[in-house]
C-alpha cells in the first residue's frame, strides 16, 4: 500500500476496533486507538506475511507486549483476511478466538501470546536472536507501552538486544503519556525515552505516532541501520479518534460504557474513513 492507502487502512482499523468495543460495552479503548497507524503501516506495507498461511515459517513477526491493545490487532488481522470480520463481534466472549489479551494459540495471525507487562521484550529478543542464528532476513517487530517501560525487564532486554546486535529487531514504544493509574510522569517518570533507549545502545528516534509517512520513514531508517536494534518512540494520544475515550481523559485506560454511548464515536470514525477514501 502507498501512504494514502495506508491512511485508509488505518481508519478502517479504527472503525472496526470501535465496533468491537461498542458491541462488548467495555475494554481498553485508549491504548488500542493509539497504535492504529503503526499497525496499518506494518500490516499494510512492511511485514512479509501470508494471511492464507498464518504459520508460514519465513514471515516477519509482531509481538504485542501491551497485549490489552489486542482488539486493534484483531481488527487489523480481520481486515487482512486472517478470519471473517464478523468474528470481531465475539471479542472477549465465551468460546471466542479473540480473548482480551493476545493468545497465539487462539487467534490466527497472532505471533506471540501476551504475558505480564515487560515479557514481550524478552520474547521478541528471543525470536530476533533465533532468526539471526538461522541467518533469516526477516524482522521481528515489538510494540511496548510507555507505562510498561516501568518494568526492569524492558531495560534488561534493551541491553541484551544491543549486546547481541539484533538489527532485525524494531521496537515501537507507544508514548501516549498515560498508564493505568495516571500519567507516566506522575506514576514513575521515565525521562527522555529517546535518550534512555539510546543510552542502552539502541538506534532511537521519536516520531508523530499518528503520522503514517513519519512511521514509514522511521521504519526505513531502522532497516538501514546495521549492528544495533532500533527503537521508534511513537508520540501518540491515548484514545485518538474516539471522542468517548478522549472525554474520559486522563482515566481512559479501561472504559465501561453503554453500547449507545459509543455510537457517536463510531459514526465520526466512519465519516473520517469516508473522507480519507475520497482523498485517496
Amino acid at each position: 500500500m502507498n501512504t494514502k492507502e495506508l491512511r485508509v487502512f488505518a481508519e478502517e482499523i479504527r472503525v472496526e476496533t470501535l465496533k468491537e468495543f461498542m458491541n462488548l460495552g467495555f475494554g481498553h479503548v485508549g491504548g488500542s486507538m493509539s497504535i492504529v497507524e503503526t499497525l496499518a503501516v506494518l500490516y499494510g506495507k512492511e511485514m512479509h506475511i501470508d494471511p492464507k498461511n498464518p504459520q508460514m515459517e519465513d514471515r516477519d513477526r509482531l509481538v504485542i507486549s501491551k497485549g490489552h491493545a489486542g482488539p486493534a490487532l484483531y481488527a487489523t488481522l480481520a481486515l487482512k483476511g486472517y478470519f471473517p470480520l464478523e468474528v470481531l463481534l465475539t471479542l472477549n466472549q465465551g468460546g471466542t478466538i479473540l480473548p482480551s489479551h493476545c493468545d497465539r494459540l487462539k487467534t490466527p495471525g497472532v505471533d506471540m501470546t501476551t504475558g505480564s507487562l515487560g515479557q514481550g521484550m524478552s520474547t521478541a529478543c528471543g525470536i530476533a536472536l533465533g532468526n539471526k542464528i538461522k541467518k533469516s532476513d526477516k524482522y521481528t517487530y515489538l510494540i511496548l507501552g510507555d507505562g510498561e517501560c516501568n518494568e526492569g525487564q524492558v531495560w534488561e532486554g534493551a541491553m541484551f538486544a544491543s549486546h547481541q546486535k539484533l538489527d532485525n529487531l524494531i521496537i515501537f514504544v507507544d508514548y501516549n503519556k498515560l498508564q493505568l493509574d495516571g500519567t507516566t510522569e506522575d506514576i514513575l517518570n521515565l525521562g527522555d525515552m529517546v535518550d534512555k533507549f539510546a543510552s542502552f545502545g539502541c538506534h532511537t528516534v521519536k516520531v508523530n505516532g499518528h503520522d503514517i509517512a513519519a512511521i514509514e520513514e522511521a521504519i526505513t531508517n531502522a532497516k538501514n541501520t546495521k549492528g544495533v536494534p532500533s527503537v521508534i518512540v511513537l508520540d501518540t494520544i491515548k484514545g485518538n479518534g474516539c471522542p468517548l475515550c478522549l472525554s474520559q481523559f486522563p482515566n481512559n485506560h479501561h472504559l465501561k460504557f453503554k453500547p449507545e454511548d459509543m455510537v457517536e464515536s463510531v459514526k465520526l470514525a466512519e465519516e473520517t474513513l469516508a473522507k480519507v477514501k475520497e482523498e485517496a
